[in-house]
């Protein structure tokens, strides 16, 4: 008789186990969060095709280049004692236009 028991008692326990353990076949996995950005990304969107106006690029360069002429000129005439009075002028104007031109033709 105690044999029976000690046998039936590993089966009792391991039938008191399964049963209390509830049985779901469906897995429920936490829902992400939402998006910080509720707009659909769109790729296209990121990279908008800009039109470059080759006229005014061409204008622009046309410009940078008169105005680069006139340095050497000046930077001469400061060797000599005399700082022409635009010649800071010319220099922001070049850098205005060289900048403006790297960015427009910059990808």
């Amino acid at each position: 008789m105690k044999k029976s028991v000690l046998l039936s008692l590993p089966v009792l326990l391991a039938l008191s186990v399964t049963l209390a353990i509830p049985q779901t076949t469906t897995h429920h996995f936490p829902t992400p969060p939402e998006a910080l950005d509720p707009k659909p990304i769109d790729k296209s969107a990121d990279t908008p095709s800009r039109r470059l106006d080759l006229i005014q690029l061409q204008r622009d360069a046309d410009d940078l280049a008169r105005t680069a002429q006139t340095i050497p000129t000046d930077v001469a005439s400061v060797r000599k004692g005399m700082l022409p009075k635009d010649v800071i002028d010319k220099l922001k104007q070049i850098e205005k236009l060289s900048k403006r031109l790297r960015t427009e033709l910059n990808p």
